[in-house]
């Protein structure tokens, strides 16, 4: 089977075609970080006008790619949800024309699913079930992942997201957008011991749950003190810069590592997938090869270039589609932080 995935949940324009082996015959993405950079975050409104003129180019091009047309097609799928509601229904609509004019079935995606989908596609072979840490710029949450599309939320962030934070920080020392490569680069020369940040929950061991405002708050506090006003980012030293770099993602890392470990001793299950834009970090990836090493569970991290939002971990889709789960063209966007 051939399948035309369409990723459109926050920022990035998105399409692949894939075959149902899992082989990538053609793959796209368009990426926004210039336009919202000076926001230091995604601007809801920005990206949707941003969607709605690159998606078809986007489409096109991945189908030139992989050189095949709209009638050589079996399938269209689109993330469908969750999301920002105007990105959405940008992909949404797409999606919904394209099987009209084709007759194609359309599938629905759970972005969500895809992310963790990622590692089955970068493994090669089944990896469920299992715990799926999702850790982005949205989304900071842990699943028991019976099967690709059944996911059962274990716990998750109760207020930012990791890279939220990360993004947030960043602005604060000037490090630029988006802010998670920014501060993992400015670390490289700080002490991560520097600054004793908080880590939310970790005297709470049953609780798997993340907070990370505090964690914003404290680096705020450390630049300067409560009820000061914040000096310029160009006034800081570069030294101080990366301690305090060094010492968030630190912090930011512990958190996330020490969950997922507590999440694979609370299900009993013995592999964990990890997907999301946050876990192209490096020490994280490093921090958890170690941990899942001396404890004897398997670990599957999303390669970096399925961490961020794409539209080849769509292939998730072949799984719905096996299950005879295709959609009308009735289909809505569910837009939100959801859960599951």
């Amino acid at each position: 089977m051939l399948l035309l995935a369409i990723e459109s949940t926050c920022d990035e324009t998105a399409a692949a075609v894939l075959r149902d082996d899992l082989t990538v015959l053609g793959s796209v993405v368009a990426s926004q970080e210039e336009l919202h950079e000076r926001f230091s975050g995604v601007v809801p409104e920005i990206a949707a006008r941003a969607h709605l003129e690159r998606i078809v180019p986007v489409i096109d091009e991945a189908l030139r790619r992989a050189g095949v047309k709209l009638a050589d097609l079996d399938a269209i799928a689109v993330a469908h949800t969750p999301g920002l509601a105007g990105s959405l229904l940008v992909g949404l609509v797409a999606a919904k024309t394209l099987c009209l004019a084709s007759g194609k079935p359309l599938v629905a995606v759970n972005h969500l699913h895809g992310h963790i989908y990622a590692c089955r596609m970068a493994a090669g072979k089944d990896v469920f079930p299992c715990v799926g840490l999702i850790v982005s710029g949205g989304h900071s949450n842990l699943y028991r992942c019976d099967s690709p599309v059944e996911f059962q939320y274990l716990g998750g962030t109760i207020d930012d997201a990791a890279g939220e934070a990360f993004d947030k920080v960043a602005a604060m020392l000037g490090l630029g957008y988006p802010g998670g490569p920014a501060i993992a680069k400015a670390a490289q020369a700080g002490n991560p011991t520097a600054f004793q940040f908080p880590r939310s929950f970790l005297h709470e061991p049953t609780r798997l749950a993340f907070s990370f405002s505090g964690l914003k708050t404290a680096v705020r506090y450390a630049i300067a003190g409560p009820g000061k006003p914040r000096p310029e980012a160009s006034e800081l030293e570069p030294q101080f810069v990366a301690d305090l770099a060094a010492s968030f993602q630190a912090a930011v890392v512990d958190s996330l590592v020490d969950k997922a470990l507590r999440a694979v001793e609370t299900t009993g299950l013995r592999t964990l997938c990890v997907g999301g834009g946050v876990a192209a970090n490096r020490l994280l990836r490093q921090r958890l090869m170690e941990e899942t090493s001396t404890r004897g569970v398997e670990l599957h991290i999303a390669p970096p270039e399925l961490c961020t939002d794409n539209a080849v971990m769509g292939a998730v889709a072949f799984e719905r589609l096996r299950a005879g789960l295709t959609e009308s063209l009735d289909l809505d966007a569910q837009p939100g932080l959801v859960r599951a």
